[in-house]
């Protein structure tokens, strides 16, 4: 997932950068709501992380913004305000969810699946192509029944390429998808994990390298031909 996190407290936004981080998400880092206004602009994220009181502002007003010009993404907020009225108005102004600080990091990530998966159809967050079972709830994936153990990247690329079976993923995309600006990224990371990805999903193989273009996903048939 790519996440927004919008938070003026450095070492917080930062210690959540590099949790999220280590989940295997990208992340854009924002100290304000100008910066957030921009960030959005730049790039689709899968879902929001806002403070409240920013020094600019309430993000309750950014978000209203947001919710009247259609923008839909499950946003979650992240203050200290934790006053019933507060939750309440947070919810009523297009919040999906409320997390009062102090909290704990793993109920955070588990809050922000949670929410992601209600904008997905029940039946597809079990998804079955094939030998393959990608399970996004659990964040599992088998193939013929076995567990296949995939780092956070990996996990995070294979359900890029599911997402989008069928259609080229560009290499752009992935990095998008699985990097952000703050990360370091070597070149040619994108084909190290898709070789990763790859040895571990055996044979026959499931994603096709399109020549000048990127990768795509494609069901195996029975005979492993495609």
């Amino acid at each position: 997932m790519r996440i927004l996190i919008l938070e003026d407290d450095f070492e917080l936004r930062h210690a959540l950068a590099r949790y999220l981080r280590g989940l295997g998400h990208a992340v854009d880092e924002c100290r304000d709501l100008r910066g957030a206004r921009a960030a959005a602009e730049v790039n689709e994220h899968d879902v929001m992380v806002l403070d409240r009181m920013l020094p600019d502002g309430d993000s309750l007003q950014l978000l209203r913004d947001w919710r009247t010009n259609g923008r839909s993404v499950p946003t979650l907020f992240l203050t200290a305000r934790d006053a019933i009225r507060d939750r309440i108005e947070g919810l009523q102004h297009g919040a999906d969810d409320y997390l009062v600080k102090p909290f704990s990091m793993e109920e955070l990530a588990a809050r922000l699946h949670a929410i992601v998966r209600r904008g997905i159809a029940p039946e597809s967050s079990l998804v079955r192509i094939g030998t393959l079972e990608l399970d996004r709830g659990r964040r599992e994936v088998r193939r013929n029944g076995v567990l296949i153990p995939l780092r956070p990247k990996e996990q995070a690329l294979l359900e890029l390429l599911i997402s989008r079976r069928q259609r080229v993923v560009t290499k752009s995309q992935i990095m998008e998808a699985c990097w952000d600006d703050a990360s370091e990224a070597m070149s040619n990371v994108e084909e190290s994990l898709i070789a990763s990805l790859r040895r571990k999903l055996g044979k026959p193989d499931l994603i096709r390298t399109v020549r000048g273009g990127g990768y795509m996903f494609e069901e195996a048939r029975d005979d492993g031909s495609r």
